[in-house]
């Protein structure tokens, strides 16, 4: 059975922060405070924009601001949820691009 590689804040923020920050026409973000907080902008926009889905952002943004509250045990499960609800964000910026 081949092993999955652990999520990690590191490899989310590298993942999605391109594409996020191409929604509010910002650098990417670096570092997981900041990324939260360009998810919740681009929620913003998506929504202003009439993308649904763009309420998952602001989903992800909450487990990734309240990551650092947890004990190491638990945070890996707080990661998945975020991935999870990140897993349309590819399709959500592109119908973004298109309007």
């Amino acid at each position: 059975m081949p092993q999955t590689t652990p999520i990690t804040a590191e490899r989310i923020v590298a993942k999605y922060a391109t594409a996020v920050a191409s929604v509010i026409g910002e650098p990417p973000a670096t570092n997981l405070p900041d990324f939260a907080a360009q998810l919740r902008t681009a929620a913003v926009y998506l929504e202003r924009s009439g993308i649904n889905g763009g309420d998952e952002l602001d989903t992800a943004a909450l487990y990734l601001d309240d990551l650092h509250a947890l004990p190491a045990d638990k945070q890996q499960a707080w990661l998945e949820q975020a991935a999870e609800s990140l897993k349309d964000t590819a399709d959500m910026v592109a119908e973004y691009h298109l309007c």
